[in-house]
C-alpha cells in the first residue's frame, strides 16, 4: 500500500497565490459547465490555501487563547467566460490590505491564459461569539510583506 500525500496547497509567487483545480463531473451542470456557486468554492480554497503556505491555520488560530476566525462580509463576482468539465484552472489570490478587523483580498481564476473570473473579497477576522477584532500579532506580521498596502 503507498503513502497518503496531502494534496497540493499550491505556491506563492511573489505576493500572488496559485492553486491549480481541475474540474469533475460533480462541479458541473448537465451541459458540463461549471456551476456558478461552485467558483465560491474555489475562491474560498485559494484564500484558505493561501494561509497553509504562509503558515497560517485555521485550526491554530481557533485554539489560541483569544481565537480568531474569519467570515466573508463582501464578495463580487464577476464571471468572464464558462469553465468546463476537465478544464485545469489556476486560482490565484492576493491579500491586498488590511484594515481594522477587515482583510481586502483580490482573486481570480484562470484557464491558461484566459481569465474564467475575479472577485474583490472582504473578510472580517471575528472571535468565537462573532464580534469583529483585529487579526491576531503573528498573523499580521506574518501577511504584512505580502500586502499591496502594508498596515
Amino acid at each position: 500500500m503507498s503513502e497518503t500525500t496531502d494534496p497540493s496547497p499550491g505556491r506563492l509567487v511573489g505576493r500572488q497565490h496559485q492553486l491549480a483545480v481541475r474540474i469533475y463531473y460533480e462541479d458541473t451542470d448537465f451541459t458540463g459547465v461549471v456551476y456558478h456557486a461552485n467558483y465560491l468554492r474555489y475562491f474560498e480554497r485559494g484564500r484558505s490555501d493561501f494561509f497553509r503556505v504562509v503558515g497560517i491555520s485555521h485550526s491554530a488560530l481557533l485554539d489560541r487563547p483569544d481565537p480568531a476566525a474569519f467570515t466573508i462580509t463582501r464578495i463580487a463576482v464577476d464571471f468572464k467566460r464558462a469553465a468546463r468539465i476537465d478544464d485545469a484552472l489556476m486560482v490565484c489570490t492576493t491579500y491586498d490590505s488590511v484594515k481594522g478587523p477587515r482583510l481586502f483580498i483580490s482573486q481570480w481564476i484562470m484557464r491558461g491564459a484566459e481569465l474564467i473570473a475575479t472577485a474583490a473579497v472582504e473578510a472580517a477576522c471575528i472571535d468565537l461569539q462573532g464580534r469583529a477584532r483585529r487579526p491576531p500579532p503573528g498573523m499580521a506580521q506574518t501577511l504584512s510583506p505580502l500586502l499591496a498596502t502594508p498596515p
